[in-house]
């Protein structure tokens, strides 16, 4: 297992943009795949987007398309959410997940996570 560390989250009016990061001890360069999932009180913890290491493919929740993009750094240990245009609506706190052998968009198909970061998007 590896240890995953969020940071980046903070208050940003609607319409702003922040950045989240993730950053992985360990081997992460033997991991399938890294994604972003969210979650707000009282809700199930939803899939944002996921990146897979191989194909550097990222694939994405359909109410984030077009205004966030996931992306990894070049030393394969971390990964990156970039959001533009953020709504309410995005107000949640965002974890990080990885996994060495699968990729998905359930919280079942990761292995590893993060604690943890709070959006908070103002109206």
């Amino acid at each position: 297992q590896v240890e995953l560390t969020e940071s980046g989250g903070d208050l940003v009016q609607a319409g702003g943009s922040l950045r989240l990061s993730c950053v992985g001890s360990g081997q992460m360069v033997s991991y399938l795949s890294m994604a972003w999932f969210r979650q707000t009180p009282g809700k199930e913890r939803e899939f944002v987007a996921a990146i897979r290491w191989t194909y550097d493919r990222p694939y994405y929740a359909d109410s984030v398309k077009g205004r966030f993009t996931i992306s990894r750094g070049r030393d394969k240990n971390t990964v990156y959410l970039q959001m533009n245009s953020l709504k309410p609506d995005d107000t949640a706190v965002y974890y990080c997940a990885a996994d060495p052998d699968r990729h998905g968009t359930t919280v079942h198909e990761f292995r590893d996570w993060g604690r943890g970061t709070q959006v908070t998007v103002s109206s």
